[in-house]
């Protein structure tokens, strides 16, 4: 497939812009490794996972992908700042650990401090002569310049649209993408390559971010609908019979399913079911989580959680992860061929 170049492919020397996201549990090493194998830039989300998991998901893609020992993987793997903030102050801290299975980036999301980790990743870096390139989410042009000043590669702006967790206050990713470039042109000092998330799902749109003057794309909920996906056949299914409005932002996912302590103004989305008319219907924590466990134990799938974005409607069929990124980039390619034409 033509290459479609940008400072962020240039940078890491990919063939397209297009990155999978982090999905703790869900973006599994065979996922990440057809990404990367395709051109684009696959990863993996730590989440709650032990050093010795992430390690050896690390070491089964850099098989897959025939990398020899010693060399650099291409992948991202994501942290979130409120679990490192547990981790890396116990007996089993992941950091510097997973740093040394050499990951060509690194990405960190919701934490009340996330400037102590980036630290310590320039210090790692100082120190080993490595170059691991960071990522940081970014909900408002206010964390995008705080990111700038502690000199991260890569800002992801995450909007409202995005599937999983993010911003409870954050704008529509067009808006905030503007709004994030407009301060990077303007002000002075670092300026990270710019990276929007949130409801892509389309080349069409991957072009349109490219011209407004995005250096890449990070697409979640399009790479859900793949077969080296973690999600069980249910939710794969729950994500083909969605449509436009089938998901809604809410704390009440996480409550029910006992994966509580995001930072403060963090929320997350997910498709609208049984656990959001319990909440509407005001029964309390405790019966909520009863009727999840319940349904769980029955086999009742109207109340799973299924994390996914607005462009969940725009996709009904399962495919393997590199024929879905070889049509998007290829779908990109002619959309930004199209809107040359518009100057002719």
């Amino acid at each position: 497939m033509p290459p479609i170049k940008t400072q962020l492919t240039t940078r890491l020397n990919l063939t397209s812009p297009i990155i999978s996201a982090p999905m703790a549990g869900v973006a599994t090493p065979e996922l990440a490794a057809a990404v990367t194998g395709g051109g684009g830039l696959g990863s993996i989300g730590a989440g709650y996972a032990s050093t010795q998991v992430l390690k050896e998901q690390i070491q089964k893609i850099r098989s897959s992908l025939n990398i020899p020992a010693g060399e650099t993987v291409p992948i991202v793997v994501g942290f979130l700042g409120w679990i490192l903030d547990r981790t890396e102050l116990s007996d089993d801290p992941r950091l510097i650990a997973v740093l040394d299975e050499r990951p060509a980036a690194v990405w960190f999301a919701f934490g009340v401090n996330l400037e102590k980790y980036i630290d310590q990743v320039h210090a790692y870096n100082s120190k080993t002569g490595r170059n691991t390139f960071i990522f940081v989410i970014v909900n408002s042009v206010d964390d995008a310049r705080r990111a700038a000043l502690h000199r991260v590669d890569a800002v992801v702006v995450q909007g409202t649209e995005a599937g999983g967790h993010g911003g409870a206050d954050a704008p529509p990713l067009f808006v905030l993408l503007a709004a994030v470039l407009r301060e990077f042109e303007t002000t002075p000092g670092n300026k990270p390559l710019v990276i929007p998330a949130g409801g892509i799902s389309t080349g069409a749109q991957i072009a349109a971010l490219l011209a407004m003057g995005a250096a890449g794309v990070v697409l979640g909920t399009r790479f859900l609908f793949t077969t080296e996906c973690g999600y069980p056949a249910a939710k794969k299914q729950a994500l083909i019979d969605a449509d436009l409005n089938a998901t809604v932002r809410a704390m009440a996912f996480d409550e029910v399913n006992g994966t509580m302590g995001w930072p403060p103004n963090c929320d997350g989305r997910a498709i609208a079911n049984g656990i959001i008319d319990d909440y509407k219907a005001g029964l309390s924590v405790e019966d909520r989580m009863a009727k999840f466990a319940k349904s769980a134990q029955d086999g009742d799938n109207s109340r799973l959680v299924v994390w996914a974005g607005v462009g969940v409607g725009l996709t009904d069929r399962i495919n393997g992860a590199a024929d879905v990124l070889r049509e998007l980039h290829e779908e990109t390619v002619e959309y930004l061929k199209r809107a040359t034409r518009l100057l002719a």
